[in-house]
């Protein structure tokens, strides 16, 4: 069984969750981290790519 939605769209800018469903945009739910993240304690540390803002800005543009 196949289970690829070809037909949902990325959603880019939108935070309007009802619009999201509604104009069947591609969502995905990960609140279930907020709850590991709680635990992991007072001092997180997220790690990204060198330069990552920069390039991103650069690709906006």
């Amino acid at each position: 069984m196949d289970t690829k939605r070809t037909d949902l769209k990325i959603p880019y800018g939108i935070s309007d969750f009802k619009r999201l469903r509604q104009e069947k945009y591609y969502y995905v739910d990960k609140s279930e981290y907020i709850r590991k993240l709680e635990l992991a304690g007072n001092f997180l540390f997220f790690v990204r790519p060198r330069r990552f803002v920069k390039s991103l800005f650069a690709a906006i543009a």
